[in-house]
């Protein structure tokens, strides 16, 4: 594996724990304070990209970590 693809993978991983550690203590987020907060949270490691932010958003509503809130769209719901 080259260096390149493993600081991606660590990347990700960094992006969907913050995510998580974020949900699981909110439990309800809307999705400009989730983001937000991730942003924050990583900002002394890296600057987060904002689409990268959303697609592990995606896969972590794909893997049912967290939910969007019935009704309301920009809103999610921590699951696991």
């Amino acid at each position: 594996m080259k260096k390149q693809e493993k600081l991606l993978k660590t990347i990700v991983f960094l992006i969907q724990v913050a995510i998580v550690r974020i949900m699981k203590t909110r439990k309800t987020l809307k999705h400009v304070k989730l983001m937000d907060e991730v942003i924050s949270q990583l900002k002394n490691r890296f600057k987060p990209r904002v689409a990268d932010i959303k697609k592990n958003i995606d896969i972590l509503l794909n893997n049912e970590y967290i939910e969007r809130k019935e009704g309301e769209k920009d809103t999610y719901n921590y699951l696991a």
